[in-house]
Parts: C-alpha cells; structure tokens; sequence
C-alpha cells in the first residue's frame, strides 16, 4: 500500500512549524508501514544521528495547535496524549536508514520528492505569497484603524448624549468649542425633514456638522454673497449627503437655525465660531418663522 503512495498525499502532510517544513511521526510511520512506537524507537537507538535540526519534540503550544488542525475523529484525538515528534527533510531521509527495510527506502524517495516540490512551487510563487502576506497585513491594520476610530466615535457620541436635553436657552462660555458644537449637532439631528440655516459666514466646517443630519433631510442655507463655499463644495456635499441648497441674502446680521418649520433657534455666533468667544443661543416663538422667511 506505501507504495502505492501519490505526490499529493505526502504533500498534505508536510507542515510549517518553527518555520520548518516538517513531518509528523505518525504520519511518517503510517507511511513506512511501522507502528509510531516502533519508528520514534528507532530514533532513540540512534539518537546521534538525529540532531535537532533533523528532529524535534512539539512543545505544548504547537501540541495543541496541531491537534486542533489534525483531521480526525474526537476519539482519535482523545488517544493523542504524547507530544509527537516532527522530522525534517533531512531527518526523513535519514529515517529510512534507520528503520532498513526496502519499503523505508522507496517511501523515503518519494517524501524527498514531496519536498522538493513544495520548495520549488514556494519558490516559483514567492512573489505572489509576499503580496498576499502585505494584502494579509494591509486588512489587519485597517481593521485595528477601523476599531480605533469607532470607539472615538462612540465615545464622542457618548459625551454629545449629555446635551440631548429640551433646554431653551443656554450660554458657552470661550473654550466650550466641543460643547458648543455638540449641542448645535443636537438640534441638527432632530430635524425630520428640513433644515434652514441663516448665517452670514458659512465655510466647509458648518457643511462638517450638518452632515450628521438625518437621511432625506433638506438643507437650506442663507448667507453673504461672499461665502466662502463654492460650487464644488456644494456639489460634493450633495453627492453624499443630498440634498443641499445654497441662497445669497445680505440682510441679516444675526443667525438662525430653523428645524422642520417647526422650531427658530436664534444663534448669537457665526456657527464656524462656535466656542471661539461667550455665546448664546435661545428657542424664540415659533409663529416669527414666516416672518423671517420673508424677510431673508
């Protein structure tokens, strides 16, 4: 039956351990046709020519490692309470000199061709397996990025969710910049399904913050002719985030922010500025909506 051996059966049992290329003793004396008592007996009458670099004992960690990846039944696993021995190539070949019997030595020429192979196709792919390994690296490290950013993410949302409150009025104070704007993010995601904004200094900042609406919310923004937002700008935020409208108005000095038709917040900063300087916000009467609409 050894004989009767294919290339691809000896090839699957060839493993990477230490960074060797190795075989396991049970395997081995499978092939050979011996018991595995009777093959790692061998080797310990000629122990001299098996040093470690032609044989080792798996250590606890590659013990289990093995046996996790062993292709057998739990039984058979249960039986495997000896750490089994692992040859190298040049330990393999020098088993057949060990065990002298004619079937050693014909199942000895094939695994030497087993490892042959492997080294040549390893060497005719190696530049295929180096970018894999940096596609492998690649995915690991924008995985940990990924984690990274999501858990500051959270916790920014975290500390936002102390502003989610119904209060009225409030003051910041100069410095209270991630406060400020985190509040201003709190009105912006209540809106359900339109949002206006009038304020005579918009730049690509209050577009940041007003990307954290909800979805299929429009935006209308009223400011200075001389904005700095162009074209572009407006085109990209659309894109992602549609839909957004831009007007031109040179009547209004202070801010307001309009939610659903429903609520005026009256803004006593440029929102680019928020936290810069003391500020205050307040909710006025709702029935000024029309009237400032008209008069924008």
């Amino acid at each position: 039956m050894n004989n009767e051996l294919q290339p691809v059966q000896i090839q699957n049992k060839i493993l990477i351990i230490r960074n060797q290329q190795v075989m396991i003793d049970r395997d081995l004396a499978e092939m050979y046709g011996v018991e595995t008592k009777r093959l790692n007996e061998q080797v310990k009458r000629n122990i001299e020519r098996f040093p470690e670099r032609f044989c080792f004992q798996l250590n606890d960690s590659e013990f289990e490692n093995w046996k996790s990846q062993f292709a057998t039944s739990n039984s058979d696993k249960m039986g495997l309470r000896k750490k089994p021995y692992a040859f190298t190539e040049q330990g393999c070949a020098m088993l057949s000199a060990v065990l002298k019997s004619e079937t050693a030595v014909q199942v000895s020429i094939k695994i030497m061709d087993a490892f042959v192979q492997i080294r040549h196709f390893l060497h005719n792919n190696a530049e295929i397996f180096t970018e894999l390994k940096s596609i492998k690296q690649h995915l690991i490290d924008s995985d940990i990025h990924q984690k990274e950013a999501d858990k500051r993410i959270d916790e920014i949302f975290d500390l936002m969710d102390k502003y989610h409150v119904e209060d009225k009025q409030g003051i910041f104070f100069q410095g209270q910049i991630f406060d400020a704007y985190a509040k201003f993010e709190s009105f912006i995601q209540k809106a359900k399904s339109q949002i206006i904004l009038i304020d005579g200094y918009v730049d690509l900042s209050i577009l940041e913050r007003l990307a954290k609406k909800k979805k299929n919310v429009n935006v209308t923004i009223y400011t200075d002719p001389k904005t700095k937002l162009t074209a572009q700008d407006i085109q990209k935020f659309n894109a992602q985030y549609p839909t957004l409208t831009v007007k031109h108005t040179a009547k209004m000095h202070d801010r307001f922010l309009i939610i659903d038709n429903t609520v005026l917040y009256h803004i006593g900063a440029s929102l680019k500025d928020l936290g810069k300087k003391c500020f205050a916000f307040e909710v006025l009467d709702s029935s000024l909506i029309n009237t400032i609409l008209a008069n924008v």
